[in-house]
């Protein structure tokens, strides 16, 4: 009976940068993208993998410098084990592609393989890969279901190494790149092939891990809609079918902090929960605030966020679904010394702040700068 044991991995996107990243974070996030290979190396020879599959969108687009493509080629060199590159929607065959550059050819290791046919390829005795590269941005049909065109059940183990968004998973109905599903399912079932490795879909799926057809997500977090930590995906295959676990490697993580907030002790629970999370410096944080805060308490909150944006790698306010109203109580000001125009303009904030109307945000930030300006956020 024939077997075979890889990773199956997808979408490293490597030179990705974040616009909400600034500094040593970018630089950071930009190197831990290629680090990470080194851990799906160490993880594969720990299993006792037979090889790497990295299905599409290796890299981030084709105009990388030397440097990057040549430290990305370091990286998969390290592996120690044959690491197959199917070219994606990022970084497609064709005129201007990074695959055709000089720097390319001459620096990837003897271990890196690209799949530029379509078709199978051996990989070991009894095992193929049926690649199907993506040879532009803009294909016009299914890019996946030619590679299958000619293949039948004759006693060999194929993976299908694949880009793009099942009909079932893409909420565009008229795109061209969709991946059809019943194609695979028909190769699966007449046992032509054994087992569908997908890119494109940034987050692991389906996550139970049945069936034969997987995306194995991102090995690094790329967005706010990705939850938790990144993936890669161990296969063991043989003529009764795949049997998937999935690994975390990733570093970074992408999260959306939700909470109501109604007074100074919701904020000290912010707060602890806050000094909870860790790494901080590799965890991009996206807050939704809601509730209601006295301008001390305001105060306090917004000391808490300037201090921990010093220490996460981002952490900004999602604007657009943060409702959080500042209404002062009446004796915060009386014991501050403010008095003849500012006492009045502090009563004129105070009322548009408490009302319903659009200048009411705009009113209580302009009290929670007074108060802070006039010594009230250290009392």
């Amino acid at each position: 009976m024939t077997s075979t044991r890889f990773l199956h991995t997808s979408d490293w996107q490597l030179g990705m940068t974040r616009h909400y990243l600034e500094g040593e974070a970018q630089s950071r996030y930009t190197g831990d993208r290629v680090e990470t290979i080194r851990r799906i190396g160490e993880l594969a020879r720990e299993r006792g993998c037979a090889f790497v599959v990295v299905a599409g969108d290796v890299f981030e687009h084709a105009n990388l410098s030397r440097r990057d493509v040549g430290r990305a080629l370091d990286a998969m060199g390290s592996v120690g084990l044959p690491v197959y590159l199917l070219p994606g929607n990022h970084d497609p065959l064709g005129p201007g592609s990074l695959w055709g550059r000089p720097d390319f050819r001459d620096l990837a290791p003897a271990n890196v393989v690209l799949l530029d046919e379509r078709g199978p390829h051996p990989v070991v005795d009894g095992v193929e890969l049926v690649a199907a590269p993506w040879r532009s941005k803009r294909p016009d049909t299914d890019p996946v279901a030619p590679a299958l065109e000619g293949l039948e059940a004759d006693g060999t183990l194929r993976i299908v190494v694949g880009h793009g968004m099942l009909d079932e998973l893409d909420p565009d109905r008229t795109s061209l790149t969709t991946v059809r599903r019943a194609p695979l399912d028909e190769a699966l079932a007449r046992g032509a092939i054994h087992y569908v490795a997908l890119g494109d879909r940034h987050i692991r799926w389906p996550e139970d891990g049945h069936g034969a057809i997987h995306y194995s997500g991102t090995h690094e977090s790329t967005g706010f809609r990705e939850p938790g930590r990144g993936h890669v995906l161990e296969v063991d295959l043989d003529d009764d079918g795949p049997r998937v676990t999935a690994h975390p490697v990733g570093q970074w993580e992408h999260r959306v902090l939700t909470r109501h907030l109604d007074g100074a002790e919701d904020v000290e629970a912010l707060r602890a929960e806050l000094a909870a999370l860790t790494p901080k410096e590799r965890i991009v944080l996206k807050t939704v605030f809601t509730g209601t805060l006295n301008l001390s308490e305001a105060a306090a909150l917004e000391a808490l966020l300037e201090q921990q944006a010093e220490v996460f790698a981002s952490l900004n306010a999602w604007e657009r679904h943060t409702d959080l109203a500042v209404v002062p109580d009446r004796h915060e000001f009386e014991d501050l010394d403010v008095g003849g125009y500012a006492a009045d303009a502090v009563a004129e904030l105070r009322a548009t702040a408490a009302s319903e109307t659009a200048e009411a945000p705009a009113a209580g930030d302009a009290l929670r700068l007074l108060y802070r300006l006039v010594g009230g956020a250290a009392r």
